[in-house]
């Protein structure tokens, strides 16, 4: 009897300790998670645009394949390549993290760019000579999942250097948690989003009350609204991230100057005000010239990747 009930108590133990790990990658799945905040926003603004055009009965279906796509990218293909850079290259996680938030920089630049000088896409234009709505479909897929493996790439490497677990399963766990996490949050949003026209227009078209008929109509007219709110807010978050991603790892690499001023002259702004709207302040002076370095950043990486990088890739994948 005294063994059975020291082996109950040995299983309680266990159970204790398998919840107590449970708690530890819940809370660093979320501390990694709202450190990619910005790139979960942007891939939520740049989603959509898959799949405009194309048969509302369609939409649905290619948000599903891209979601696939895209636990396929971060659960099969980076979190392995995560954990043997965690556990057996760590330096180059910094460089890697770099190398994400210059692309961050310079999708956000090319952005600003293109609203401050307009400029026809090839990409566009072919996707209008395509008269196959099966093939367009299928390219369409392709090129989110490729974008989407950037993005994620971005996602796993800022999440891993966030993560403080005690060994490396609860680290593999974390990650795939956060990797799930993001993926059913983005795409989930995405799908709202992109249904939410359909749904403003049926209601604006069958609603029994004139304030169900009038909520669907000023949904069908937010929708726009909400797009370009979208567009601007992620791309806004791009170049925050991407910049404060490059400062800090100047300063992990020994190039601290920029990174010092910055939070010295964030620190003097956040201490200028009343005590009252100091962290505020002092996160939004610093955020800003976060952004202000990024979108620079991004201005002198157009060039080097439209010109050399771009045509490289292209020459290698096709």
């Amino acid at each position: 009897m005294s063994g059975l009930l020291a082996l109950l108590d040995d299983v309680a133990g266990i159970a204790k300790v398998a919840a107590a790990s449970v708690d530890d990658v819940a809370a660093a799945a979320g501390k990694a998670g709202a450190k990619t905040a910005g790139v979960i926003i942007d891939d939520a603004a740049v989603t959509p645009k898959y799949v405009q055009g194309f048969d509302p009965a369609r939409e649905l279906p290619i948000i599903w394949r891209i979601t696939r796509g895209s636990l396929f990218n971060k659960i099969i293909l980076l979190l392995p390549v995560a954990m043997l850079l965690a556990n057996f290259a760590p330096w180059a996680i910094t460089p890697l993290l770099m190398l994400g938030g210059s692309y961050l920089c310079f999708e956000g630049a090319e952005k600003i760019f293109h609203v401050l000088f307009p400029h026809g896409s090839h990409e566009i234009e072919e996707d209008m000579e395509d008269k196959d709505p099966s093939h367009l479909e299928e390219q369409k897929i392709k090129g989110a999942i490729k974008t989407d493996f950037i993005l994620s790439a971005e996602i796993m490497t800022i999440a891993l250097s966030a993560i403080e677990v005690p060994n490396v399963w609860m680290q593999a766990a974390t990650l795939a948690v956060v990797g799930i996490g993001v993926t059913v949050a983005v795409y989930g949003s995405v799908a709202l989003i992109v249904k939410m026209d359909d749904v403003g227009l049926f209601l604006a078209n069958r609603a029994p009350t004139p304030v169900g008929r009038g909520l669907g109509r000023g949904l069908v007219k937010f929708m726009p609204v909400l797009m370009w709110l979208l567009s601007v807010v992620g791309t806004a978050a791009m170049l925050w991230v991407g910049g404060s991603i490059i400062i800090h790892g100047l300063e992990v690499l020994g190039f601290g100057w920029l990174g010092h001023h910055i939070h010295d002259l964030a620190y003097a702004a956040g201490h200028a005000v009343p005590a009252a709207w100091t962290g505020f302040v002092e996160w939004s002076a610093k955020a800003t010239m976060d952004g202000i370095f990024g979108v620079a950043w991004g201005l002198v990486l157009i060039p080097v990747a439209t010109k050399v990088i771009g045509p490289v890739w292209k020459a290698a994948t096709e």
